[in-house]
């Protein structure tokens, strides 16, 4: 199947429940089925809540490159199924949760569709997102803005607390 996938570039994070449990367990479900297979996966990362509603636990966070013989609507479909599975709730916006499953990108695809922007609009200025990112895919190229990972992480300027565990997942 690697071969005739594209590859993605997907977050995840958790900051509800098991959190670990909640990330690996995410991960080993996306690869249900076949049609995603994950190549590389980042170390874990520790970060404090941005946005939202104020008081949210610290979040556990990750990036993996797969590739996906499904379509970006069909992967988003997935990622959104698996993290209902893991009991995600969408009661309000950035708000705390057990399981998020962002597409960063999909075989460098640009859209505007409301319903899945690629590449993700917000990517470029969370240190959550750069650090875990420069782990798996470190030349990898925003396709907007030309940029690639390790440059974009150079630029950050959220100020987010951030650190690495050596937890394996």
């Amino acid at each position: 199947m690697a071969g005739n996938g594209e590859i993605a570039l997907l977050a995840l994070g958790s900051n509800l429940g098991r959190r670990h449990h909640c990330l690996s367990g995410g991960r080993r479900a996306l690869a249900r089925g076949g049609q995603v297979v994950v190549r590389r996966c980042s170390r874990l990362y520790e970060s404090a809540a941005q946005g939202g509603p104020p008081g949210q636990p610290p979040y556990l966070n990750a990036v993996i490159e797969v590739v996906s013989t499904l379509s970006p609507e069909d992967l988003l479909a997935r990622c959104q199924e698996i993290e209902r599975e893991f009991g995600r709730e969408r009661r309000e916006r950035w708000g705390a949760r057990t399981l998020d499953i962002d597409i960063l990108d999909f075989a460098g695809r640009v859209s505007g569709n409301p319903r899945l922007v690629l590449p993700h609009p917000r990517l470029h200025r969370r240190s959550f997102v750069l650090l875990p990112l420069l782990d798996v895919a470190p030349g990898w190229r925003h396709p907007l803005l030309g940029k690639t990972a390790s440059q974009l992480a150079a630029c950050l300027q959220d100020g987010g607390a951030i650190r690495v565990l050596d937890e394996e997942w």
